[in-house]
Formats: structure tokens, sequence, C-alpha cells
């Protein structure tokens, strides 16, 4: 540092300045005096050019004692104070003296001790909130309030990504330029908390999912300076409530019709309303049709229910698919004479081995046979092929009925979907169950199940199971 710009060279300056000023005041008044009165005027002004150089050297000294004492120290205490700035927070003088230069340094060793243990005690409190916004399971988005995202966990970042790469960018101001980050199925609940500086909760639907947001304002003193929002992906619950709506309605719907008839035949039979006991039969003979409809489908929910639940009794072993197949074909041939139809089923000399359960897997064969022979009419066909193909075995199931219409196709292994607008029923419909059951026990064999279909002109059904090499061989 510059000494003439330090407090102690101003302060030698000054000071020497001052002494200038009075020796060369005396100087003027003084030597004229001497030289008339003094015989001896060399001498004594000897004696003043002593004096001055004394009082010059007395000045110098006290500007460097100060130096030593003030300026040195405030100098430390400068780059102590610059290095606080800077982030060393370990910084600390080491001046050890009685006077206010030394209550200073302790002072100031006291405040940086104080701002570190608070600056960590920050970063401690910083780092656990970013880890539990990294733990957190929702998406957390804080955004100011000019709708500028501030502050996100990696949860959040991926969904602002992801609905930015669908189109959903932020609110456009009139020039076309982007005027808030927030993107667009935000914005409304953003305006109205930023406006009302009240917490707002909604789902909100995006594309294919729905997302449960909690938004509440953010403030700086009394004034909202911006929102924080929790997303959550409530997509499954949502399905899963639909879902079990639906159920039950269907569920009622199903169970209704029966009641109902059941209801009405009783009353009928209690009213007399027979005229003779082959009335009385057939009125009885429906009450027992409908009773054992209603037997089926409780059985189907449970059996289904069960499935879904991971509770399915499967006994694997091994098994001759040819076999399964001659008796399942047995049971229906008699069936397909009454209803006109072709039965054929297609399969290799070869014994198809597998590991499955026997009595699930031709369960899965009579509800797709049921479910073919309900839809095609008398004179069509109805063909099973099975081959094998690499390591799993290809079985198709392919009937000439009314077919299936493509944008039914995605939902028919759901519970209780019909696509009835589009097939003929030739006799008494089913449960809306059986596919929802199929799908469950190929899914239990590690298999998979897909449907093909054309209005007129017949669906495909085709099953893939694997075969397992020890079987095999």
């Amino acid at each position: 540092m510059d000494f003439w710009r330090t407090l102690v060279g101003k302060l030698w300056l000054t000071i020497s300045g001052l002494v200038a000023c009075v020796l060369l005041t005396l100087g003027l008044f003084l030597l004229p005096y001497i030289d008339t009165n003094f015989t001896n005027s060399d001498a004594i002004k000897r004696l003043f050019t002593y004096v001055s150089i004394i009082g010059f050297a007395l000045t110098t000294f006290f500007a460097l004692f100060l130096l030593t004492k003030i300026t040195q120290p405030m100098q430390q205490l400068i780059q102590a104070t610059d290095g606080i700035r800077k982030g060393k927070y370990n910084t600390r003088l080491a001046l050890r003296t009685g006077d206010e230069i030394g209550q200073l340094a302790s002072a100031f060793n006291h405040m940086a001790e104080e701002l570190e243990k608070n600056i960590q005690n920050l970063q401690l409190e910083k780092e656990q909130m970013a880890s539990v916004l990294r733990s957190m399971g929702d998406g957390v988005i804080t955004f100011d309030k000019q709708g500028n995202m501030i502050l996100h966990n990696p949860l959040g970042e991926m969904i602002m990504d992801s609905w930015h790469k669908a189109g959903w960018e932020g609110q456009q101001d009139g020039s076309g330029a982007a005027a808030s980050k927030v993107p667009e199925p935000l914005y409304p609940m953003f305006e109205r908390v930023i406006r009302e500086r009240q917490d707002q909760s909604s789902n909100i639907h995006v594309k294919q999912q729905v997302w449960a947001v909690n938004m509440t304002p953010l403030y700086s003193g009394e004034d909202v300076r911006g929102t924080v929002s929790v997303l959550r992906d409530v997509t499954e619950e949502v399905k899963a409530e639909k879902m079990r709506r639906d159920f039950v309605a269907n569920v009622s719907h199903e169970i209704r019709t029966p009641l109902q008839m059941i209801q009405g035949y009783s009353e009928a039979l209690l009213d007399g309303m027979a005229s003779s006991p082959e009335e009385s039969n057939e009125l009885v003979q429906v009450i027992y049709d409908e009773s054992l409809r209603m037997s089926r489908l409780v059985q189907d929910l449970l059996d289904l229910s069960r499935m879904e639940a991971g509770h399915t009794d499967m006994n694997f072993g091994q098994m001759n698919l040819n076999e399964l197949m001659d008796r399942v074909y047995r049971k229906f041939s008699v069936r397909a004479k009454e209803r006109e139809l072709d039965l054929k089923f297609i399969r290799t000399e070869a014994p198809l081995m597998l590991e499955a359960d026997t009595d699930r897997l031709e369960q899965v064969f009579t509800n797709l046979l049921d479910n073919a022979f309900r839809h095609t009419q008398a004179g069509g066909t109805i063909t099973v092929t099975a081959l094998l193909e690499e390591d799993q075995i290809k079985v198709s199931f392919q009937d000439t009925g009314a077919g299936i219409p493509m944008e039914d196709l995605p939902f028919i292994f759901e519970r209780f979907y019909k696509a009835d607008k589009a097939r003929v029923r030739g006799e008494s419909g089913g449960t809306g169950l059986g596919l929802a059951i199929v799908r469950n026990i190929i899914e239990a064999h590690q298999g998979t199940i897909a449907a093909d279909s054309q209005v007129g002109k017949g669906t495909v059904f085709t099953l893939k199971l694997p075969v397992h090499r020890e079987v095999r061989d």
C-alpha cells in the first residue's frame, strides 16, 4: 500500500507541514532580530537549524511508531476482512494488545467464529433440504413472481422437461416470446395463488397422465414473491378408482338382470300364474338357469380377484399339449355339430411338451372356444392350431365370426368389456370376465396373448407359452 495514502502518512505530512510553517514563521520574524541584537548570530542560526532537524526527526519517529501500532494492524484487519468476503471463514487475527486495536481484533475474531458457525449451519441445512428434496417421491418446483423456475428437485426437473418436450410451453406474450416458464397446465393455478394469496389444489390432466398439484404462496415479509408447487403422479390411482367404479357398476348391472328374472318368475309361481305343470317347469327352469348364471359370475369374480391379487394356485407339471387338445376337441365336437360349425384342430405329430398347469390351460382353451362359438354363426369355421417356434409354443384360435372393431381390440382383455356393437350373439352372453381370466392365467405361465380381428371376417387369438429346455429334452 502507498505510504502517503495511509492514515499515518497523511498525519506525518500534516505534522511536518505544521512544524515547517512554525519554523518558517519564526525564521522570518527572528532572523532580522538576531542579526541586529546578537554578536554571535551564526551560532544561534546553527542552533535553530539543529532544532529544526531534531523536530523533523521526532516527527518521523512518531510517524514510524504510529505505522507500527496502527497502520500495520489495520492492514491485517483489512486483509482478514477481505478473506471473509472471499469465503475464507476460518480467517483469524493474531493481534494481542490491550488497546482499542486489540479489542477490535478480538471482536473481529469472535464475529468470524460466529459467522463460520452460522455458515456451516446454513450449509448443513441446505444439504439436508437438498437431500430431502432429492429423496421425495413428489416433484417440487418453486417459481418466482414472474413465473421463472428458481428451485426444483430432480423429479420436478424431469416433469418440467417432459412437459416442455410434449409441447406444454410457458405462456406467450403478444410478441411471441416466452413471458413465463410456468407450463401452460400450471399457469391458471399459478395466477390464482399470486392473486388470491391462498393455497390451491387440483388434479391436472397432461396427455395420458393425471397430476395432483398443491401450490402455495412463497412469502418475503408481507409480499408474495413466488409459489411452491408439489406435483404427484396419480394416474394409476385415478385409473384404479375408475376401475373400481366401473367394476361396481358392471357387477351391479350383471347381477341385477338375473335377480329381476328370478324375482319375477318366483312371484309368478307364488301367484299361481302357471296354469299347467309344463308352464311351472318352464318357470322353474328359467329360475335355475339364472341362478347358474349368477353362480358363474360370482365364481369368475372370485377367480379373477385371486389372480390379480397374486394368489393364483398353479400346479405346474410336465404336460403334453396334444393330449390336452384332444380332450378339448372331444368336449366341443358335439356342440360344433349342433351349431353346424366346422371345428378343426391342427397340431404336429411330435409331442408338444411344456411346463404348465393342465387344469388352468384347459380353462383357457375352454373360454376361448366358448367365446368363438358364441360369436360365430352357423356354417362358420373355428380352427385351433398349435406349433413349436424355437423356445415357445404358439397356439392360435381362429374363427370366422363377426369380428371386433380395431378401436375395441386394446380393451377386450379388461374386466366386463364387451364389444357387442359389432358382434352377433347366438346364445346368452357371458359374464364379460372370461378374457380377463385368460390373460391372467397366460401371464402366470410367463406367456403372452394377443388378438387380431377384422369386422365381418373373424378373430384370431394367439397364445405364446415358453418351453423350458429341460422339459423339451
